[in-house]
């Protein structure tokens, strides 16, 4: 899933200046002493030029995604969606039926700021456990849900504890998306160990794996995003790690 953070127009403008270099080499060779100096290649002004194309060039920030799972929550997703709006943060939030429909407001809050959003099943039940009817029945349901309030067909979904029919892939309107970076935040309320689990081991093309329905939780998330932010990550919703 890792990717490099090179931008086409980079890579062109560096490849510019090696050709630059390259043909200021050969001219050099073929005529050593041209007196002509007019038309004379200064081999230390091309190799400056060279340094400093390379140098102006803006580096991409590398990219991570922050996603949580079982929400919302009427106590703390808004919470959080308050930390994200101060922090200029859009995350993926994957969504339980039963709560879109007990916390409409607050899913209508996500759409509305920007926040990419997704299924996590109507009652949060392990997709492979069931008839192929049953899981069609939990994910049509709870795009259903979704849509309704936010006027937004529904693309992606997290399957719970990760288990995935393939055959799903072919019948219905949604793309599975797991995790590379996963905490265990439902396991403990110690929000430092939270926090350092992700930030070690957090990388370009990351996406991470928290809930919103916990106060430990929630506020890690914070954190971390303070933390990687300072760190120069660009924060992004899954879709435009998973597009690009």
């Amino acid at each position: 899933m890792k990717k490099a953070g090179k931008g086409i127009k980079k890579e062109g403008l560096l490849m510019l200046a090696w050709m630059t270099c390259l043909a200021a080499l050969c001219v050099s060779s073929v005529y050593p002493k041209c007196e002509n100096t007019e038309h004379e290649i200064r081999m230390g002004e091309v190799s400056e030029a060279a340094a400093y194309v390379s140098a102006s060039v803006k580096r991409e920030s590398p990219k991570i995604a922050i996603t949580f799972d079982d929400g919302p929550s009427g106590s703390w997703t808004p919470k959080l969606l308050d930390g994200l709006k101060e922090r200029g943060v859009k995350g993926t939030f994957f969504l339980i039926g039963q709560n879109v429909e007990k916390y409409p407001e607050v899913v209508k809050r996500l759409s509305e700021e920007g926040h990419l959003i997704g299924n996590h099943t109507y009652h949060h039940v392990e997709i492979t456990k069931l008839s192929g009817e049953e899981a069609e029945r939990e994910i049509l349901d709870t795009n259903k849900a979704i849509t309704e309030l936010t006027g937004e067909e529904v693309l992606y979904m997290r399957p719970p504890f990760g288990a995935w029919q393939r055959d799903l892939e072919l019948e219905m309107p949604v793309l599975p998306v797991m995790w590379t970076v996963d905490p265990l935040d439902w396991t403990t309320e110690n929000t430092d160990e939270i926090v350092n689990k992700v930030v070690t081991e957090a990388e370009e093309n990351d996406i991470i794996l928290l809930h919103d329905c916990y106060k430990s939780s929630v506020d890690a998330a914070l954190r971390i995003i303070d933390i990687l932010q300072k760190e120069g990550f660009e924060f992004v919703t899954v879709d435009e790690l998973i597009m690009n």
